[in-house]
């Protein structure tokens, strides 16, 4: 009997977390678990939050994840991964793009970028793997990819899912003519 996995997927709109969730379904589907996926979205279309979560195994109810159940939260932006910090359980991991994106009271004036999160999220107990998948993502060829390099990264750790298994849902799940890009994204978030 396999417990049931919890994956959010944080980030900012426009950062590519529906296709990220998307590819983490289709894989972990390909394995013949039961997978539930649900979007929730912020102001997306805004720079708003979006969260998306994944929770797969033998049987998966609902697609919700509550605060203290997720095993993973893979973030596209600091503050996001910061926000999202209560929902991580005990001995959960974080896997984040060591990006700052300004959010709007930031923009306007009311308030400032918080400073140090990534070693604050690690003094409150969190797991942190903070990396810089956007840099990855130009040297693959577009900034747009960040997302799947992000998705690299987190795919070390699922021992159970092979690399060809990643590529393949890849393929399955990007439009051919970003392909190449995409794997080559992949290939230096899952090397980083």
């Amino acid at each position: 009997m396999m417990q049931t996995v919890n994956i959010m997927i944080v980030g900012v709109g426009g950062q590519g977390s529906l296709l990220a969730s998307k590819l983490l379904g289709h894989v972990v589907m390909t394995k013949g678990f039961d997978v539930k996926v649900s979007e929730v979205h912020g102001m997306s279309q805004r720079g708003g939050s979006v969260v998306t979560y994944v929770r797969f195994g033998d049987k998966v109810y609902s697609p919700v994840i509550d605060k203290g159940e997720a095993d993973y939260i893979i973030s596209f932006e600091i503050l996001e991964a910061a926000r999202y910090l209560p929902f991580l359980k005990k001995g959960g991991k974080i896997i984040v793009n060591a990006q700052e994106i300004d959010p709007m009271p930031v923009i306007t004036g009311a308030a400032e970028y918080p400073e140090n999160l990534i070693e604050k999220m690690s003094a409150a107990g969190a797991d942190v793997t903070a990396f810089d998948a956007l840099a990855l993502a130009n040297e693959a060829g577009s900034p747009k990819a960040a997302n799947i390099a992000l998705m690299g990264k987190f795919s070390k750790f699922f021992g159970d899912i092979t690399e060809d298994e990643w590529l393949s849902s890849l393929e399955a799940c990007v439009p051919p003519k970003f392909l190449e890009l995409n794997k080559k994204a992949f290939y230096l978030g899952r090397n980083s």
